[in-house]
């Protein structure tokens, strides 16, 4: 069981005093659903580097626990997979052979590599174009491949950024219905989107923010009765706002 403890952060850049985290606390739990939402420029990527360890935060700590023991960082990132926003594989590359480049990195054997990537690759419809260079693919496939290589090793905790922009439906929905089903085998799933519908879908759990703040934590439904609103768009504009962000 793998929970993660954020305590109090506090982020800023160039040394500036205005803080892009103000003091930030809240627990992801072992198999938790929980999306990181808010509006442009709200700190969500930001979050989720502090959290991985991409970047560092001036104050506050965060805290990697295994079945109720603190570990290291460094054991906590053979659990970690990571879906950033960029697309992070090689274009001039095949699916299996970024599959060898990535599997190699993550430790794998070739026979391990091998059935993964055979198994990912035929559940997310690329089998038939896994000798195919990925420059030549789709918006969706490319997506669909940045998602498989983040989890070849079997990571049991998935943070993913943005995974599904401008991608067209049905590879948005094959994409959610297969997080639904690693988060049901075991994975812990946290997503940051800016698409609502589809984080109500996916999540069970949200961490709402603006301005660098935490303004709502709790189950959807629950904040559902809180706010007597009926939808997480409702309570996301109710709660930051309809004015525009930059």
């Amino acid at each position: 069981m793998l929970n993660i403890e954020i305590n109090n952060i506090f982020k800023s850049y160039d040394k500036s005093e205005n803080f892009v985290l103000k003091d930030i606390s809240f627990q992801i739990k072992n198999k938790d659903k929980i999306g990181i939402l808010g509006p442009n420029g709200a700190g969500k990527t930001t979050l989720i580097s502090i959290i991985c360890g991409i970047l560092k935060s001036e104050k506050g700590s965060v805290s990697y626990i295994e079945n109720n023991k603190n570990i290291s960082y460094d054991d906590f990132k053979k659990m970690l997979g990571y879906v950033p926003q960029e697309l992070a594989f090689y274009h001039e590359l095949t699916p299996l052979q970024n599959f060898n480049y990535f599997g190699t990195m993550y430790g794998l054997t070739k026979d391990e590599i091998q059935k993964k990537s055979l198994e990912l690759l035929k559940i997310l419809g690329l089998l038939n174009v896994k000798n195919k260079r990925a420059k030549t693919f789709s918006g969706g496939m490319k997506r669909r491949l940045n998602l498989a290589i983040s989890i070849l090793h079997e990571p049991k905790i998935l943070f993913l950024d943005e995974p599904t922009v401008g991608i067209d439906v049905q590879s948005k929905n094959a994409i959610i219905t297969f997080l639904q089903e690693l988060n049901n085998k075991g994975t812990t799933i946290v997503y940051t989107s800016h698409y609502l519908k589809e984080a109500e879908q996916l999540c069970n759990k949200v961490l709402l923010i603006d301005n660098g703040s935490i303004v709502a934590y709790n189950n959807i439904e629950q904040l559902k009765f809180e706010t007597k609103l009926n939808s997480l768009e409702e309570i996301f504009l109710t709660l930051t706002g309809i004015a525009y962000r930059d």
